[in-house]
This record gives structure tokens, C-alpha cells and sequence, in this order.
């Protein structure tokens, strides 16, 4: 028989009782689930003795004491179910797929593991499972893969796992208010085991567990690993309601971790887990020593052993090499078409969301009347109002269900109201969105957009004005692409919607949006582009001799333009102006056939100077060609915050009067 829930549980009083049950658990399903259980329970404590006899590496998050909470939860799913789960996942990964070989494989590090050796024990990908390491970032992206099932109408659910020390996590709650707001088929379950890694829950959890499901209307249950006979029933319910639309469920299970956090980190008592080891369902069944029990104990331990050898044997994964460098190809640059910046991306995310039903837009503010704070989606939602949603202020949640409906197989555009704001999303994008396709050793697909206006020039002040996007280079599997005046935005954001493998930030600056793109150039200038799928654009003057190169992105195009026209007009200097669409990754490549012509080279940011894009460029040039640094001139702001009075903006921002006073000092003092 099941054992009741122990009296340790405090919250017992304000939970939902579990329902009686209504009929026996089939024989069936309930050998199946502890077969899985069992099976979970065998490959932990194998992991446990591969660390100690120094097969593994790293860290082990074993979930013995656990198994029946992921074994019971996946006999409630269904091929075509997604189950994510956090860094003691092997429990969960093993009920939803059976993977024994490339679980073990991949912990041991070995090519054939699920990921290749690429992700180990805490990330996982493999069947519509996925793990990931960082305590409540993967709740987004399961509401994600919830909102991409409901939109497909197949009646599928979404099934998340996390444990009791991830009710600090601010992400969490964005993400339960959005899953109620929608009705997400999301099942959250809280493996309740009232231990933070080493703190115990008494010191940091405040109210109860059910209280935060009720403060979101979100249906709850309660259940137990030893009375884990009458769990499936409740999971099942919750599971079936799901599936005919009724919204998010939280699923609450009581459950004690008999070994460490990791490894031998265990602060607790042997006198405290004694109570547990005893009561344990699978302990009891073990020591029961049945004859049925002892041959699938055998079983399962020679197919370990078997996956245990495999792993041995097999091959470590290759190493990572440096891409080549580029070889530069230009030609001729077709310029935009005359129209205001603003019109021509408001026409380029109509374009996408025409084209497919499996495009979504998503952000603050943005569905009509207002249509967003620059009025780029205005009308998007009139036009395509099932495509297109307002959220709650939650950068991190938006953009993590981004990612979700990128593994969905939907495309999002996700919009941060202003660039600033991008630093509530960092976890999503490195932690998780930028990762998942590498880390998955390309199983999955995490295509979609963040888009975000960025810069001053507005007088906004402080936290409205920033240009943060040397935060966002150089993480692996971001790519950041900056708009530019000289570049027809649909063309660049159909390639990332057509081409792009993970997320893409897209910044685009707030004094381009009232400006004309450039349909034609300065008299004496000409446009080539090279033929990257984001390319830098050189914008060359008729000129033989050139004294200075100058080089921007994005808002900097109009400044560096100008004052090319100003050094000629008024200085009888000749500059030329370079312009990537692609600030990361980036290749310096290109760069040296035009800076191969010219005295000096000049790099205006917007941004901090410290480490940023222009910094970059000048290591790269250092390494691949020292004799084209023959003189390097910065024009930044100073460290300091950006102000709100405008007068101080103006004279902090690079602006036209300083790019062309840095060129005539250079000249003026002999180059």
C-alpha cells in the first residue's frame, strides 16, 4: 500500500486534499511506473559511483528519493507532450524518453550522449524533453511550447518541472500571470522536498505553495511520492483538463531527496533522513525482495551495465575550431527606397506576419490604438489581430516564450519597449535561447526576433537613453544585427526569418525612425555592399586618395555621412564611411580593403567605448593586419550616465561637429 504524506509537510492545512481514489490502478500502469522508477533509481546511484570511481566530471544533481514524481507525471503523457525540467532532471528526462544509453553517454561526456558530451548532466535534449540548468528559466519557455500546442489544436500540453527553492524566482511569476491570462495548457509541477540546495524551506518561503496558484486563479492539486498510487490520478485529472482547454494547473508533490544536493554536499542528519529511508516507496518494495522485483532489478542493472560500457568505449566529442577568416567580396549596393524608417520596418514585420500564421508578435504596448511606444506596429494588430498580442510588462517572460514557440516550430518577434529594458531579458538570451541549439548539438531550432529601439537624442534620461548593446556581443549563438538607413529593413529581417538558426537582437535607433532611408547618396559618393547575408555597406567616394575611414553602425550612419560631406566641403578632407549591419559575430575581414587606402580610421559609438563593438575591431585589425592601424582615432561618450538635460545630451552623444573636429585634429597634427 501507499504511505500517507508525513506529518514533516507544515502546509498540509491550506492545500487542496487529494481526491479518494475512484478505482484501482490498473496492473499495467502500475508496473510500468515502477519499472520506470526503479530504472531512474539504478542509473542515479551508478552515476553516484561513476563520480567517485572519477568516470565523471562536473556536477550530479541525483534525484533519488524522487523517482516516482517524474515517473508518475510522464504515464500521464502523451507522444507529442513536451516536459522541460531544471538541473535534477535525469529522473524526468529518463521517465519521458527511457534514453538510459544517452543519458549515460552524454554525462560520461561521449559522442554518442543525447547532446554529444556537449551539454552533460544538467542539459538534456531529446524527445521533447529538454533540461537546463538555471533555477526557473525554462518555466518561459515551456509557457512557450504551451502557447505553440494550443495554437496547433492537437491538444497537446506542456509540462514543467521545477522544485521548491524556484518560488524565489521573479521569471516564475511572470510566467504563471501570462500562462492563467491565456489559458496556456501548462502544467507546472513543484517537486516539494522543502530543501534549497542546503537551506531549509522554513527560511526562505513565505505563504504557502497553493496560496500562489490561488493569487493567479490556477488550478492546484497536492500528492506525494508514497502515496504516489493516488497521484497519477490527480496528475491524470490535471492533465486531462488540459487537454480540453482549461488552462494552466500547478501540481504540487511532497517528496524528500534521500541523498545530496550533489555529490556529498549534504548538511542534513542521518537521524533526519532515517524517517524517509524507511518509508521509502521503492526501498520497500526492494526489501520486499519478491522474486518478480529481483529479475527486473537484474535487468535493468545489466542493461545499465551494458550502456555504462558502450559509453566507455565510444569516442570523445571533436574539438571546437575557430571559423576561417572571411574572404571579402563587394558589389554594388542597391540603395532603400525613400520612406521613412518607421514605415519601412512597420512594413517588413506585416511582411513576415502575411506570410505565416506561425508568426507571432509579442510586446508591451504594441496592438493598436497605440501600436507601441514608436508606433512601429501600428495597425499590425487591425490587420492581424490573432498574430499579434499586448503583454504584461515582463521582458524576461516574453522573451523566454519566445523561445519556447522557436522550439514550437513558430517564429516570434518579440519587442522590448526600449533598449534599456533588454537587461530583465539577459538570462533568457545567454542562459538559455543563445545556448539551446549548440548545447542541443543542433536538435532544435531556435529561430525568432528580439527587437528593441536603442540611443539618446530624445532627452528620456537615464534609463531610456542607453546604447547597451556591447552587453549583448560576444555571446555564442546571439547574433545582433543594427538597422541602418542605408539597408531596406524587410531584407533584413526576412533573411533572419528565412535563414536564422537561434535569436537574433535586432537594435534600431530612435532617431532613425522619422528619418528617410537613403535613396540616394552625398554627390561623389557610390555604395558597395558585400555579399553577406548582413552586409557592411562602404559608401566610397569618387576620389582616388582617401584620408579617413570612418566607421559606425546603426544610428552612426547618418552622423558619419554627414560629416564625410562636411570634411570635403569645408576642410577639403576625404573620408569614406563604413557600415555593418552585423555587430556580432563580426569579421574585420571586409574591412581591410577599404582601410588598405586609407590614412586613418575613426570608430564613432554611440554606446561606452570600454570593450565595446569599436574595441573589437581595432583587437581583430591588431592580429590580422597591425599595418592598417597607422592611426586610430575613438569618438565616444564620456563614462557617465545619460542625461535628461538636453543641452548635456547634445554634447555628450557623438554627434556630426565631433567626428569632424576628430579628423581635423588628426590632420592638423600630421596625420
Amino acid at each position: 500500500m501507499s504511505q500517507p504524506i508525513p506529518a514533516r509537510y507544515r502546509n498540509s492545512d491550506a492545500c487542496a486534499p487529494l481526491p479518494p481514489p475512484a478505482l484501482e490502478l490498473d496492473p499495467a500502469t502500475r508496473a510500468r511506473i515502477l519499472r520506470t522508477a526503479l530504472l531512474i533509481r539504478f542509473v542515479e546511484e551508478r552515476l553516484l559511483t561513476l563520480y567517485h570511481q572519477g568516470k565523471l566530471t562536473g556536477t550530479i544533481h541525483t534525484c533519488i528519493g524522487q523517482e516516482l514524481s517524474g515517473a508518475v507525471v510522464a504515464a500521464c503523457l502523451q507522444p507529442g507532450d513536451t516536459l522541460c525540467s531544471t538541473h535534477r532532471g535525469h529522473g524526468h528526462f529518463l521517465a519521458m524518453t527511457d534514453a538510459v544509453e544517452g543519458l549515460i553517454a552524454e554525462i560520461m561526456g561521449k559522442v554518442t550522449g543525447v547532446c554529444g558530451g556537449r551539454g552533460g548532466s544538467q542539459h538534456l535534449c531529446f524527445a521533447g524533453c529538454f533540461t537546463n540548468g538555471v533555477q526557473g528559466g525554462f518555466v518561459p519557455v515551456a509557457a512557450g511550447l504551451a502557447l505553440a500546442h494550443a495554437r496547433d489544436g492537437k491538444q497537446r500540453i506542456a509540462t514543467v518541472f521545477i522544485g521548491d527553492g524556484t518560488l524565489g524566482q521573479g521569471v516564475l511569476y511572470e510566467t504563471l500571470n501570462i500562462a492563467a491570462h491565456w489559458g496556456l495548457p501548462l502544467l507546472v509541477v513543484v517537486e516539494n522536498n522543502e530543501y534549497a540546495q542546503s537551506t531549509p524551506q522554513h527560511e526562505t518561503l513565505a505563504g504557502t505553495i497553493a496560496d500562489r496558484a490561488a493569487a493567479f486563479a490556477i488550478p492546484f492539486a497536492r500528492g506525494s511520492t508514497w502515496a504516489w498510487e493516488e497521484l497519477v490520478q490527480t496528475t491524470q485529472a490535471l492533465v486531462d483538463r488540459l487537454r480540453q482547454g482549461g488552462g494552466p494547473a500547478i501540481l504540487q508533490i511532497d517528496t524528500v531527496r534521500l541523498k545530496a544536493h550533489s555529490k556529498g554536499d549534504d548538511t542534513r542528519s542521518p537521524e533526519e533522513l532515517a524517517p524517509f529511508e524507511a518509508r521509502d516507496p521503492l526501498n520497500i518494495l526492494l526489501r520486499a525482495g519478491e522474486p518478480a522485483t529481483q529479475a527486473l532489478s537484474a535487468e535493468l542493472v545489466q542493461r545499465i551495465d551494458r550502456a555504462v560500457a558502450a559509453a566507455e568505449a565510444a569516442d570523445n566529442p571533436p574539438l571546437p575550431t575557430m571559423p576561417p577568416p572571411s574572404v571579402p567580396h563587394w558589389q554594388p549596393h542597391q540603395l532603400p527606397r525613400a520612406q521613412r524608417m518607421v514605415t519601412a520596418i512597420t512594413q517588413a514585420l506585416a511582411h513576415l506576419l502575411a506570410q505565416s500564421p506561425r508568426t507571432l508578435l509579442l510586446g508591451e504596448d504594441i496592438r493598436s490604438p497605440y501600436g507601441g511606444a514608436f508606433k512601429v506596429t501600428q495597425q499590425l494588430s487591425v490587420t492581424y489581430p490573432d498574430q499579434v498580442r499586448n503583454t504584461p510588462i515582463s521582458e524576461a517572460a516574453i522573451v523566454g516564450i519566445g523561445c519556447g514557440l522557436a522550439l514550437g516550430g513558430y517564429f516570434a518577434l518579440v519587442e522590448i519597449m526600449f533598449g534599456d529594458f533588454l537587461t530583465l531579458t539577459l538570462d533568457q538570451l545567454l542562459n538559455h535561447a543563445a545556448k539551446f541549439r549548440e548545447m542541443y548539438q543542433e536538435q532544435v531550432c531556435t529561430n525568432f526576433i528580439v527587437r528593441t529601439p536603442m540611443g539618446g537624442g530624445r532627452g528620456y534620461g537615464p534609463t531610456h537613453s542607453q546604447t547597451l548593446d556591447r552587453h549583448f556581443l560576444g555571446i555564442p549563438g546571439l547574433s545582433v544585427v543594427a538597422l541602418t538607413t542605408l539597408v531596406e529593413p524587410q531584407l533584413l529581417y526576412e533573411q533572419i526569418a528565412r535563414h536564422g538558426q537561434s535569436v537574433t537582437l535586432v537594435i534600431e535607433q530612435k532617431l532613425d525612425y522619422p528619418r528617410s532611408l537613403r535613396a540616394t547618396l552625398p554627390p561623389g559618393f557610390h555604395a558597395l555592399a558585400t555579399d553577406a547575408p548582413f552586409p557592411l555597406i562602404w559608401v566610397k567616394p569618387d576620389a582616388v586618395q582617401v584620408d579617413v575611414t570612418l566607421v559606425g553602425y546603426g544610428g552612426m550612419t547618418e552622423v558619419l555621412l554627414e560629416a564625410a560631406s562636411q570634411l570635403f566641403a569645408e576642410h577639403d578632407l576625404v573620408a569614406q564611411v563604413c557600415c555593418p549591419t552585423q555587430i556580432y559575430p563580426f569579421d574585420v575581414g571586409p574591412l581591410l580593403v577599404p582601410l588598405a587606402a586609407s590614412r586613418m580610421l575613426l570608430l564613432a559609438e554611440e554606446g561606452q567605448g570600454f570593450a565595446g563593438f569599436g574595441s573589437e575591431v581595432i583587437a581583430q585589425l591588431a592580429e590580422r593586419a597591425p599595418q592598417l592601424l597607422r592611426r586610430v582615432v575613438r569618438v565616444m561618450p564620456p563614462p557617465t550616465v545619460i542625461p535628461a538635460a538636453a543641452v548635456v545630451e547634445r554634447a555628450i552623444l557623438p554627434g556630426v561637429a565631433q567626428v569632424v573636429a576628430a579628423v581635423v585634429a588628426a590632420a592638423t597634427s600630421g596625420w
